[in-house]
């Protein structure tokens, strides 16, 4: 099962940031239109994990600003909760392997597979994820066209990760339709 996930995070790494939120869609086949869970009703599965609320920057969306301190104690326990939550609902939507799909899985796999491991012991999405742009470069023979896909997406990416997840999947739902 695929499953489209965009993280949100304050700081580069696992090492040196923390993930404030993420969200993920499941993607059940190429002939579903996913709709935005949060904006209109679903027609897919999804999850949005919320550790640390945020608002995005005004001179850069793309970075969030926590509206909440928390103590690190604070953040972890949230953190935990979340991942076990984001387990149980990948056990039920997936009947085998889960594999993480992103538009930056360098980015977002990062994440994942570190609160996975941190909180639970285990990443039940592997030790690799699927780039959407190398997908893409593949199939018009150009490993430098990664950008051009992103124009396939309806639902506006506005930095909240369940959006941003649900116009990944239906980009890459609109690709394998053969539109380029």
């Amino acid at each position: 099962m695929l499953i489209f996930v965009d993280c949100e995070a304050v700081g580069g790494c696992p090492a040196t940031g923390r993930l404030t939120e993420f969200g993920a869609v499941a993607f059940s086949g190429p002939a579903v239109t996913p709709h935005c869970p949060v904006c209109a009703s679903s027609t897919r599965p999804w999850f949005h994990g919320l550790i640390l609320p945020c608002d995005p920057s005004p001179e850069n969306p793309a970075v969030p600003h926590p509206r909440i301190q928390l103590s690190d104690e604070n953040y972890q326990h949230r953190a935990a909760g979340v991942f076990d939550e984001f387990a149980r609902w990948l056990a039920w939507v997936s009947r085998d392997r889960p594999v993480l799909v992103s538009d930056n899985v360098a980015f977002d796999w990062q994440w994942i597979c570190d609160g996975f491991h941190r909180y639970l012991g285990v990443n039940p999405m592997g030790h690799s994820g699927r780039r959407i742009s190398d997908y893409y470069s593949g199939l018009v023979g150009n490993f430098g066209e990664t950008q051009r896909w992103k124009r396939l997406r309806t639902i506006k990416h506005d930095h909240h990760p369940v959006h941003d997840s649900a116009g990944n999947c239906e980009a890459f739902r609109r690709i394998l339709n053969g539109e380029r």
